[in-house]
């Protein structure tokens, strides 16, 4: 087994036990309310941050989404330390799976899409990371719109992937375990966003836990890739540096030439000139 089966486990390891660790630093330093908080208020005499008392008086800046916890430092930091190095791994896992799909099957346009929106979303979640919420809101707005679409598109494309190359039992098992992900996905990030646009208080703290919810099923589903990626050797990491069209051009090439050796010379062809040889 290839020791490359470490990388999927450990992006949904690293990544998910850090946002809950970003989490537990805004908590403790109380720039935002615990996720069993469902009270909140329209203002307060004091800041989250000053309040002593057993109850809390909690506002709508309090909520706790994942980028809010990760906007005051010293959690910040580290929260775009997760988000960066979180969206290389992404880069990489995306990369390979690619190159997996051409070496033991054949591209196809669901295996391009998959990279493309895998690399996109990476993309988005460096945005969302470096620029926080309350301070750069329009461009963290921007990567968590890349973001979060398409990393929806993504399990969505690979979960028909899986399907399309499935052969065995085992490979249908995984299959259904990816499209289980997918819904459950795709039903938290509907709900998120639907209410994150309402007003009410507690539909704004309810989007929080569905937003933690998605991001939590999107990093099971990347770990989910420790199947295949026992399988990945040198020859996968070839075909990368080769290019998927250099990669089947040469197996063309070697096949037709294999052909020739074995059949004897091709047709022959008059012209004007006299006869040549195919």
């Amino acid at each position: 087994m290839s020791l490359w089966v470490i990388l999927p486990v450990s992006l949904p390891v690293f990544t998910i036990t850090g946002i809950w660790v970003v989490y537990a630093m805004a908590l403790y330093n109380m720039h935002i309310c615990p996720v069993d908080n469902w009270v909140y208020n329209e203002s307060c005499e004091e800041k989250l941050s000053l309040q002593t008392g057993p109850v809390l008086c909690c506002t709508l800046d309090n909520v706790p989404l994942i980028s809010k916890c990760g906007t005051l430092p010293p959690e910040s930091c580290f929260f775009s330390l997760i988000c960066s190095t979180g969206s290389f791994m992404v880069m990489v896992i995306g990369l390979l799976r690619y190159g997996l799909v051409v070496e033991k099957h054949q591209n196809c346009v669901l295996n391009t899409a998959g990279l493309s929106t895998g690399w996109i979303c990476a993309a988005g979640l460096i945005m969302v990371g470096n620029f926080q919420v309350d301070f750069a809101k329009i461009l963290h707005y921007v990567g968590a719109g890349v973001a979060f679409p398409t990393s929806m598109l993504f399990v969505c494309l690979q979960s028909a992937l899986t399907y399309r190359l499935a052969k065995t039992q085992w490979e249908y098992c995984v299959g259904h375990l990816r499209l289980a992900l997918t819904l459950l996905a795709f039903i938290s990030l509907v709900l998120s966003g639907v209410f994150f646009a309402q007003e009410s208080y507690v539909l704004q703290h309810a989007s929080a836990i569905f937003e933690w919810l998605f991001c939590i099923i999107i990093m099971l589903f990347y770990g989910t890739f420790a199947f295949e990626f026992g399988g990945v050797s040198c020859e996968t990491l070839m075909v990368l540096a080769r290019g998927a069209g250099a990669q089947q051009g040469l197996s063309r090439g070697g096949s037709g030439h294999k052909t020739e050796g074995m059949g004897g010379p091709g047709p022959l062809q008059h012209t004007p000139e006299g006869i040549s040889m195919l």
